[in-house]
């Protein structure tokens, strides 16, 4: 099995998360007292989010370039970014280090294509869904055709985002909302499918909250995080 670096803390309420689907996952596949082997730098998420809200790509992309650097320097032989918006910063990160990244948008793609649709309502912080690097992943690699809610609604995911779920507050209105704002682009835009594009969201809304097919990027990521351990 291969030793996993995991880039979290952003926010350690999705990577606690991670840290638990990932132990599950090699446990369902190997059995026993397997668990995964794995790494884990946790930031101080109060310094990458200013940095976020500030446009200060530069200065967030330097911080987990030293993090990779170091995982990779603790004996990491893959790594593992724990958060769907700073994949902004992956390229940066990938070239820095000698081994591999598994892209969350790349895994997310994959499953969104094995489950036969193609116009998926991508939920996230703003910044993914505004920006290109996450959305054009999808259409070009992919030929997905992600829509985003407008922007009364994209302010309202990362509100809820940020101001509740990366503090661990789950507030019943706020799932209405994401319920709601699923149900007005299933009228308005077609789409056929919810990416939940954000980590910590699947602590909100799930598969169950819905007909249609629901993407856990949360899950999909560590589903191909232990692919790449266990090959």
């Amino acid at each position: 099995m291969k030793t996993l670096g995991l880039i979290g803390g952003m926010s350690w309420e999705s990577t606690a998360i991670y840290y638990r689907l990932l132990n599950e996952i090699v446990r369902e596949r190997l059995g026993g007292l397997h668990s995964a082997k794995l790494l884990l730098w946790s930031f101080d998420f109060a310094e990458i989010a200013e940095r976020q809200h500030a446009g200060d790509w530069e200065g967030a992309g330097a911080l987990l370039v030293e993090a990779a650097r170091r995982l990779e320097a603790g004996g990491a032989e893959g790594l593992v970014i724990c958060t769907n918006t700073m994949h902004k910063l992956a390229d940066a990160v990938q070239a820095a280090t000698s081994i591999p990244l598994i892209h969350i948008a790349d895994a997310t793609g994959h499953a969104v294509v094995a489950a036969s649709v193609k116009r998926p309502a991508l939920l996230a912080t703003r910044f993914t869904m505004e920006q290109d690097f996450y959305k054009g992943r999808l259409t070009d690699k992919y030929g997905l055709e992600p829509v985003v809610p407008d922007q009364a609604g994209r302010e309202m995911v990362h509100k809820v985002i940020y101001d509740e779920l990366c503090q661990g507050i789950i507030r019943p209105d706020s799932k209405s909302a994401y319920l709601g704002e699923v149900g007005r682009l299933r009228r308005t835009d077609q789409v056929d499918s919810v990416i939940m594009g954000c980590t910590e969201i699947t602590m909100l809304i799930g598969q169950g909250d819905f007909d249609i097919p629901v993407f856990d990027t949360t899950r999909i990521h560590a589903e191909a995080a232990v692919d790449f351990a266990l090959s």
